[in-house]
């Protein structure tokens, strides 16, 4: 957690009497930005969207047991004041310290190695998710038009588990390919927040137009909000030219979350759900 004036946010643990970085265990099928924001939430009480993946922290825990933590810098959402934080058994303190603090601060060093990482990003940036559609009919099985093939059932289930991970990058602009099994991929995270959805034939397999994706990239780019563009295998290619970056190859309901500031890239990561 960072905040503008090169601040970080750090707990005190009265079990191990550490300083260090909030974090937790996953529970059962949760993943793992999810689960970043929920333990920054118990830990702290603030509400946090993630911005760019840090390297994950690996550890021997004793007996052979390996340990891996993985982190995000992070933004609060909205008001980022802890002084009202109540201690308790697991963290009896939070507090905002100035980067040159932190350092000695922090109890190990694999901690003063990820904040080490985490500085030339501490500026805030927004999220472009690109998104491929989840699990759809096979080709073969379906013999009307293509623009109507619709999610499989495990391709809805895929659909339901993107809202957290969505949430957790503060997703408010969903922009979409026309077609059902894209529009399908993206409508659970419509219901849950209200953000309104915008489809594009441009966007389609059928009718997908170089410039006009060009366009609207460059719009979200520009764009101090958090958005993502739901697409198809064939035509995201067309998605990473224009942003400079490889083409991912992404498997159905993968995304690729690429973080800008001011209309350049500063950081690309892919998410599985």
């Amino acid at each position: 957690m960072t905040r503008k004036g090169d601040e970080v946010l750090l707990v005190h643990r009265p079990r191990y009497d550490d300083w260090s970085f909030p974090k937790g265990k996953l529970e059962p099928d949760e993943h793992a930005t999810t689960a970043a924001v929920r333990e920054v939430a118990e830990e702290t009480g603030l509400d946090i969207r993630l911005g760019p993946a840090l390297a994950p922290q690996r550890y021997d825990m004793g007996r052979g047991r390996m340990k891996r933590v993985d982190y995000w810098v992070a933004r609060a959402r909205g008001d980022d004041d802890v002084s009202g934080y109540v201690a308790n058994d697991e963290i009896d303190d939070v507090a905002w310290v100035p980067w040159a603090e932190a350092v000695p601060r922090l109890t190990y060093d694999y901690d003063r190695d990820t904040l080490k990482q985490a500085r030339p990003l501490r500026r805030r940036t927004r999220a472009l998710v690109v998104l491929r559609h989840a699990h759809a009919l096979p080709r073969r099985s379906w013999q009307l038009d293509d623009r109507r093939r619709p999610l499989l059932d495990h391709g809805q289930a895929e659909a339901e588990r993107l809202v957290p991970v969505l949430a957790a990058f503060d997703v408010a602009e969903i922009h979409s390919s026309s077609s059902v099994r894209c529009v399908a991929t993206v409508t659970p995270y419509v219901h849950v927040t209200g953000w309104p959805l915008r489809s594009y034939d441009e966007l389609s397999e059928e009718g997908h137009d170089a410039a006009a994706i060009e366009r609207l990239l460059g719009t979200l780019l520009s764009s101090g909000t958090s958005s993502v563009v739901c697409a198809h295998r064939t035509v995201i290619p067309a998605v990473a030219e224009r942003l400079a970056i490889t083409d991912p190859g992404l498997e159905p309901a993968e995304m690729l979350v690429v973080h800008h500031r001011k209309g350049a890239v500063v950081s690309v990561e892919r998410i599985s759900p």
